[in-house]
């Protein structure tokens, strides 16, 4: 199942994580703003997000309410593999050092990493 997410599906998959179930009718409303996607652009990415596994749908009277059946931790989760993968060869530590080279990370950023990086010692992570 193919999983990753276009910048737009991100989008209206966010809108369905924080309020579903919503109708085509309520999507397109509530993208409008932000997006001025039409009704026909948001039937698309539903179908593309339909065939991914990300959505699903049931029958609400006479529309179709759709809401997620991808969790968002895990749709996270694979788009950070795939960055890393793409972006940085998979390697973890050459896109760290590439941030601490650039001054991307704050105080806060390196006080959150070196508490993760003390949990991981004492784990037991499997992936």
């Amino acid at each position: 199942m193919k999983t990753e997410l276009s910048d737009g599906e991100w989008t209206l998959m966010n809108t369905l994580w924080q309020s579903a179930p919503m109708t085509i009718t309520q999507l397109t409303a509530a993208l409008r703003e932000d997006t001025a996607w039409s009704k026909h652009t948001i039937i698309s990415m539903l179908t593309r997000l339909e065939a991914k596994g990300a959505v699903q749908y049931r029958n609400s009277g006479r529309a179709k309410a759709y809401f997620p059946v991808l969790p968002r931790s895990d749709a996270a989760r694979r788009e950070t593999r795939h960055f890393l993968d793409k972006v940085y060869g998979g390697r973890l530590g050459v896109m760290l050092n590439a941030m601490v080279d650039s001054r991307a990370l704050s105080q806060e950023d390196i006080a959150e990493l070196s508490a993760i990086l003390e949990k991981a010692k004492g784990g037991d992570f499997h992936d």
